[in-house]
């Protein structure tokens, strides 16, 4: 499998030169500078692929060529919109980068609500608890009847906080909103002014938008563009939902076995495929990733490799990359799937990392110490298929 790192451009301070010295292959990254639903044109794709290939690197996938929330909800320039992304895709092909990895996550992409939760080795992770994130819901965000999709022992949680302080309060907007979104050319950045108010608006755009509805702009997306994924060999690989489940009312159409084969099987297109995000399925305790990644490593274009544990009380938090479900993991694809592309993904803070004002989920360290673990059960399995 191919050993990428996600980098977030030249003004990244984690450089190519420094990636290569890990043992980093391919470089995994977007057009960050251009507007949310603009064309991203040949020559700025050409630009970054050929300073890319300067370091002596490949840029291997997009991660992400986004897509906007009228492609998604079926809004009125959803047609204009499709036509951007296909002249995106075009231009992409032509500059032989074809692998696109892209999510249909209404709103909200990934969400967590501790950034820096501790670990006793005095490392950090990504935390989800879901009182915190029904706290946001029903105090901060005052979604209408959003204390009925809970259950009773969620509420019963979060009544025991009380009323966290305006200092907290905002902690929590900011690591559900900002610093897990702001980074992406997604919907909210850090110089929003009302980023609560903003999320409300948006979420007026998906009254009446249902599963199946969602499913049908998905749908309809996938089968405008497919054609421009033929000629050009590129292929989608959708991102599953994280975490897997409907979250702030809004439904969620990547979540489960269930899911991901409608998606596989309502446009058959060999370019339709999946990002393999063992992190994002092992957050729903519904999930098995082991048996998953048996069944759809062969229609997997782009994989994660990280791992969450699901506590006792739903709560998640980011595992360790030598979790025997991601060995597993990882073994299934060297024996089904073992040209695709792969990072590590959501490492811990560690040795300094979180001094150094690193994109959530993606220091360097605990990136660095995650590849290593990750190279080294890849070369393992590598010696053992070898002798068998």
């Amino acid at each position: 499998m191919e050993k990428t790192w996600r980098w977030f451009g030249p003004n990244d301070s984690i450089t190519l030169e420094m990636l290569r010295q890990i043992g980093v292959e391919g470089i995994v990254t977007a057009l960050h500078s251009v507007p949310l639903g603009q064309v991203w044109s040949r020559e700025a794709i050409r630009e970054m692929r050929e300073f890319i290939e300067s370091r002596g690197l490949r840029w291997s996938v997009v991660e992400s060529l986004p897509v906007t929330e009228t492609i998604k909800y079926g809004g009125p320039d959803r047609d204009l919109q499709i036509e951007i992304y296909k002249e995106s895709l075009r231009n992409l092909g032509k500059e032989g980068v074809r692998t696109v990895c892209y999510n249909f996550m209404p709103i909200l992409d990934w969400a967590r609500t501790d950034l820096e939760y501790p670990n006793p080795d005095g490392t950090s992770n990504l935390y989800f608890n879901n009182a915190e994130f029904a706290y946001f819901d029903i105090n901060i965000l005052q979604r209408e009847g959003a204390r009925n999709d809970y259950p009773a022992d969620v509420i019963n949680r979060m009544e025991a906080m009380g009323r966290l302080t305006p200092e907290k309060e905002q902690q929590l907007i900011e690591n559900i909103i900002i610093k897990t979104q702001g980074f992406v050319s997604g919907n909210f950045s850090e110089a929003d002014f009302d980023p609560v108010g903003k999320f409300r608006d948006l979420l007026k755009l998906y009254e009446g938008i249902d599963k199946e509805q969602l499913r049908a702009n998905m749908k309809y997306l996938l089968e405008a563009i497919m054609p421009v994924c033929d000629e050009y060999g590129i292929n989608m690989c959708v991102h599953p939902d994280d975490p897997p489940k409907p979250v702030l009312g809004l439904p969620r159409i990547v979540t489960c076995d269930e899911d991901i084969r409608w998606l596989l099987d309502a446009v058959p297109d060999r370019h339709n495929g999946l990002t393999f995000c063992a992190g994002s399925l092992s957050a729903g305790i519904h999930n098995d990733v082991c048996l998953l990644a048996e069944k759809y490593a062969g229609r997997t274009h782009f994989a994660h490799f990280r791992i969450c544990q699901v506590m006792p009380d739903g709560d998640f938090k980011e595992s360790s990359h030598l979790d025997p479900r991601l060995i597993e993991v990882i073994r299934t694809f060297s024996r089904l799937n073992p040209d695709v592309p792969m990072r590590v993904d959501h490492a811990p803070l560690m040795l300094g990392d979180e001094k150094m004002g690193y994109n959530a989920g993606y220091s360097f360290h605990g990136r660095m110490l995650a590849l290593g673990m990750i190279s080294g059960i890849m070369a393992t399995i590598d010696t053992e298929n070898q002798k068998s």
